[in-house]
């Protein structure tokens, strides 16, 4: 499939408990840790902070939803991933970070909700934020590759994306 101006629909149903058992298991602590539990990666350490391949996007670790385009990621010199924009609005919800003094908010994924990182109203244009994510809760598909398909839902999923 290759995408037109149009973003492609991807369902955003929750998986079930049974999926959400099977993916949980397959985490590494580190991964559970930030994504199930609010963490953070140590900044300046995430495999994807310097990630400079051609792709295409960056899905959520835990259900393969996308969450960003490749071309949303800059460097923000923060020591964690960051990008412009989200792949689709509707794909991340931000949740208050009640952990800090100023106005914080996490980001996470909004079919599987697991967390990402979180979004500043600092960065850059077009729209004005920065979504500082943790490296290991994200995927990165190539140029060429087939989207993951982690919870079997079928197109878009599983399918080349350009």
């Amino acid at each position: 499939m290759t995408n037109s101006s149009a973003t492609p629909l991807f369902e955003l149903t929750p998986p079930s408990e049974a999926q959400l058992r099977k993916l949980i298991d397959g985490l590494s602590d580190e991964e559970r840790r930030v994504m199930l539990h609010h963490g953070d990666e140590e900044p300046f350490c995430g495999v994807f902070l310097a990630e400079k391949r051609e792709g295409v996007v960056f899905t959520c670790r835990l259900c393969g939803l996308p969450l960003f385009k490749a071309g949303a990621k800059f460097e923000s010199g923060t020591g964690w991933p960051s990008f412009t924009a989200p792949f689709d609005e509707d794909h991340l919800r931000r949740v208050r970070d009640a952990r800090y003094a100023t106005e914080t908010f996490e980001v996470v994924c909004a079919r599987c909700g697991a967390q990402q990182g979180h979004v500043f109203d600092d960065g850059q244009p077009p729209s004005g934020l920065r979504y500082c994510i943790n490296s290991v809760a994200l995927r990165f598909t190539p140029k060429g590759e087939r989207l993951p398909d982690i919870l079997h839902r079928g197109a878009p999923e599983g399918e080349v994306w350009n």
